[in-house]
């Protein structure tokens, strides 16, 4: 059953803290995108898939950096929620229920990340020097890495599916929102489902990765935009009513 009701957003006070966590928002943001985007290359530049020795090479002589960027993706797991949480009360006068639906897609697929994250780093630690893995043979090792890195991928397309619907209800509730451009929550819609085509290419259409690449764009620029959207122009301060759609 739906029904409507009013919500009361009024004085100076209010409208301050909301611009504040609106900015607190958008700094957890882009720095989530920054730092993300940073450790995705850094992880992935030794990697040389048709060429295990090659690989191996790779990652003994890059071992620092490949170790900075598995922190780093750690790290921006936790601002990635951080700022799940901050759009979370900042849009959740809007409709409580479906903020709290995209902290649970949010959630979910920071979790898939972390064991995505840790799979990656076996992967990483079977080509290592420990004196333990000399019981087994190079190529058995180097074998194991790959198998390891390729079950790192089927967890990425997992991925793919819940930071896809986890920008439904985030952007429906920036387009209702009347405090933020309504262009936004649009943008984030077909960031969802951009992501979603990106989801189903790698299920059904793995070699053929080329087909999504024009949708980058539109991911970058959804996600960006909201980021320093908030930093910049922050909340409209005319607002005073919303109104809430209880679910």
């Amino acid at each position: 059953m739906t029904g409507i009701a009013g919500f009361e957003i009024a004085g100076d006070a209010q409208g301050g803290s909301r611009r504040k966590l609106a900015r607190l928002a958008g700094f957890l943001y882009l720095a989530y995108i920054v730092l993300f985007a940073s450790a995705t290359f850094i992880q992935h530049k030794p990697f040389v898939w048709d060429d295990p020795a090659a690989m191996a090479r790779n990652i003994a002589d890059s071992e620092l950096m490949i170790r900075i960027g598995f922190m780093s993706t750690i790290v921006a797991d936790l601002l990635f929620l951080s700022t799940a949480w901050a759009l979370y009360v900042l849009l959740k006068p809007v409709n409580r229920n479906l903020a709290l639906l995209f902290v649970l897609f949010n959630l979910t697929g920071v979790a898939v990340e972390c064991v995505y994250t840790l799979i990656q780093f076996e992967a990483f630690l079977l080509l290592g020097r420990s004196d333990y893995l000399h019981a087994f043979k190079p190529d058995q090792l180097q074998a194991l890495s790959m198998f390891f890195l390729n079950l790192g991928g089927s967890a990425n397309m997992i991925l793919t599916l819940l930071y896809g619907v986890w920008l439904f209800p985030l952007g429906y509730l920036v387009y209702k929102s009347g405090f933020l451009p309504r262009i936004l929550g649009v943008l984030l819609l077909l960031d969802g489902l951009s992501l979603i085509i990106c989801f189903i290419q790698l299920g059904l259409f793995p070699a053929y990765q080329k087909l999504t690449y024009p949708l980058y764009p539109i991911m970058f620029i959804a996600e960006f935009g909201l980021a320093m959207w908030l930093i910049i122009k922050g909340v409209k301060e005319n607002v005073t009513e919303i109104k809430v759609t209880a679910i």
